[in-house]
C-alpha cells in the first residue's frame, strides 16, 4: 500500500497540493446548481423546457467565461484570475439565494456560470505550469478524484440540506468559494512560465525573471485544426455526460420521486472516489485514441440505457456504465489538452478547451429539455447513444495526427517565478 501510494501521489509539487485542497473544499460546497437541478421543476414550478434553459444559460455563461478566462490567465495572470473568479462566484451565489422569479433566476444562472468558467483556464494552466509533462497524468487524475470526492459529498449534503432554510445552501456555497480564494491568496503564487533575463542587462531585469510573452490570440487557437477537432469531440462527449442533469426531469415525468436523483447521481462520485486513483496504472502504455474511443462508447451506451431504466436501481446501473467511460476519459483527456497547447498561449488553449466542456452545459439541457417535453420519451437517450458512437469513430480517425502534434510540442519543464516546486512525499 505504501508503494502504491508513493506511485500515485508521491513527488508532486506543494503548489499542486494547495490547489488540490482548494478543489476538494470548493466542490464539496458546490450545492447551487445541484440544488436547482433537483428543485426547479418541483419546488420553483418551472416547466421542463424552462428548467433546461436555466441550466443551459449557466453553461452558456461558463463557455463565455472560459474564453475570457483564457485571455486573462495569459495576460493578467493565473492567480489574479482565480481570485476574481472565486470572490465573484461567492457574491453571485448569495444573490441567487434571494431570487425566485424565473427570469431573474435564469439571468443569475448565466452570471454564475460566467464567473465559474472564468477561473477554469487559470486553474488548469496553473496545474500544467507546476506539474510538467512527466507528472501531468498523475496530478490531473488526482485533481479529478478530488473533484468527484467533493461532488459526492455535495450530492449527499444537497439531500440533507433540502429541509434546511433555502438560503443556507447558497451561503454555504459562498463560504466554500471564499475558502478557495483564501488558499489561492495565501499559498498559490503566480505560475506563468518565465525566462531568465539576458546576460548583461542591468537593474531589476538582472535580478528577476521575465514572463514569457504571449504569442497570438484566441483566433490563433481557433485556427488550430488538430486542437479544435479534439475540442469538438470533447464537446460531443460532454453533451452526453451533462445530459445527466435532465435525469430528475425524466424521473418526474415517469412518476418517480425526483429527490431520489441525489442517490442516483451519487453513484458517479462514489465510483470515481473508489477507483479513479487506479486508472493511470491501468492505462499506462495504452493507445490514447483507443482509450478515448472506448470511453465514448461506454458513456453513450450508458446514458442511452436511461431510456429503459424505470426504477431507481436501474438508473443507478446506467450511471455505473457511463461513469466507467468518464473515468477512462478524464486523465487521458486532460493530459492531451496540455500536450497539444503551445506553452506561451497555455491559458488561451485551456480556455478554448474548457469552452468545449462548458458549451455542453448549454447544449445538453436546452436541447435535451426540449426533447424531453416534446419528443417521444426515449428520443433523447437514443440520440445520446448515437452521439457516443460518432465521438468514438472521430477519436480513432483523428488520433494519429493528434499524437504527432503532441510529440512535436514536447517541452522541457517550465521555470516558475516565485513558486515552491519542491516535491512532497506521499
Amino acid at each position: 500500500m505504501r508503494g502504491w501510494l508513493a506511485q500515485t501521489a508521491g513527488g508532486l509539487p506543494k503548489i499542486f497540493w494547495y490547489l488540490w485542497t482548494g478543489t476538494l473544499i470548493n466542490r464539496t460546497g458546490a450545492f447551487v446548481m445541484l440544488y436547482l437541478e433537483i428543485h426547479m421543476v418541483v419546488e420553483y414550478g418551472f416547466s421542463p423546457t424552462f428548467a433546461g434553459l436555466v441550466l443551459g444559460l449557466f453553461g452558456g455563461g461558463m463557455a463565455l467565461g472560459s474564453l475570457a478566462g483564457g485571455v486573462l490567465a495569459d495576460r493578467w495572470g493565473r492567480r489574479s484570475s482565480l481570485l476574481l473568479s472565486n470572490v465573484a462566484l461567492a457574491a453571485t451565489a448569495v444573490v441567487l439565494g434571494f431570487v425566485f422569479q424565473p427570469v431573474a433566476v435564469a439571468a443569475l444562472a448565466a452570471v454564475y456560470g460566467f464567473w465559474n468558467g472564468l477561473g477554469r483556464p487559470a486553474f488548469s494552466a496553473t496545474m500544467v505550469d507546476v506539474l510538467g509533462p512527466s507528472l501531468r497524468m498523475r496530478g490531473m487524475n488526482l485533481n479529478y478524484w478530488a473533484i468527484n470526492l467533493g461532488f459526492s459529498c455535495a450530492a449527499v449534503l444537497a439531500g440533507v440540506l433540502a429541509r434546511t432554510p433555502h438560503l443556507t445552501v447558497f451561503l454555504l456555497n459562498a463560504a466554500a468559494q471564499l475558502t478557495m480564494a483564501a488558499i489561492v491568496f495565501w499559498r498559490v503564487p503566480e505560475t506563468q512560465p518565465v525566462k531568465a533575463a539576458l546576460p548583461g542587462t542591468g537593474g531589476r531585469a538582472r535580478a528577476a525573471a521575465v514572463r514569457v510573452p504571449v504569442e497570438g490570440s484566441i483566433a490563433t487557437v481557433l485556427r488550430d485544426r488538430v486542437f479544435m477537432t479534439f475540442v469538438l469531440l470533447n464537446l460531443g462527449l460532454w453533451i452526453i455526460i451533462e445530459s445527466c442533469k435532465l435525469i430528475p426531469i425524466a424521473m418526474h415525468q415517469r412518476g418517480m420521486d425526483a429527490a431520489d436523483y441525489g442517490t442516483v447521481i451519487a453513484v458517479n462520485g462514489i465510483m470515481i472516489v473508489a477507483f479513479q486513483l487506479f486508472v493511470p496504472k491501468l492505462l499506462a502504455g495504452r493507445n490514447r485514441s483507443r482509450v478515448l474511443a472506448l470511453s465514448a462508447l461506454l458513456v453513450g451506451f450508458g446514458m442511452g440505457a436511461t431510456a429503459i431504466a424505470g426504477t431507481v436501481p436501474m438508473l443507478m446501473l446506467t450511471v455505473v456504465v457511463w461513469t466507467a467511460g468518464e473515468m477512462l476519459n478524464a486523465p487521458v483527456n486532460g493530459t492531451l489538452i496540455a500536450d497539444l497547447s503551445q506553452p506561451a498561449m497555455r491559458g488561451r488553449y485551456q480556455g478554448v478547451a474548457s469552452m468545449g466542456f462548458t458549451a455542453a452545459n448549454f447544449v445538453a439541457p436546452v436541447a435535451g429539455g426540449a426533447l424531453l417535453q416534446y419528443a417521444p420519451p426515449a428520443t433523447l437517450w437514443l440520440v445520446l447513444a448515437l452521439l457516443g458512437v460518432v465521438v468514438a469513430v472521430g477519436q480513432l480517425l483523428s488520433g494519429p495526427v493528434r499524437e504527432r502534434r503532441a510529440r512535436a510540442l514536447a517541452e522541457p519543464k517550465p521555470t516558475v517565478e516565485g513558486a515552491d516546486l519542491a516535491p512532497v512525499a506521499a
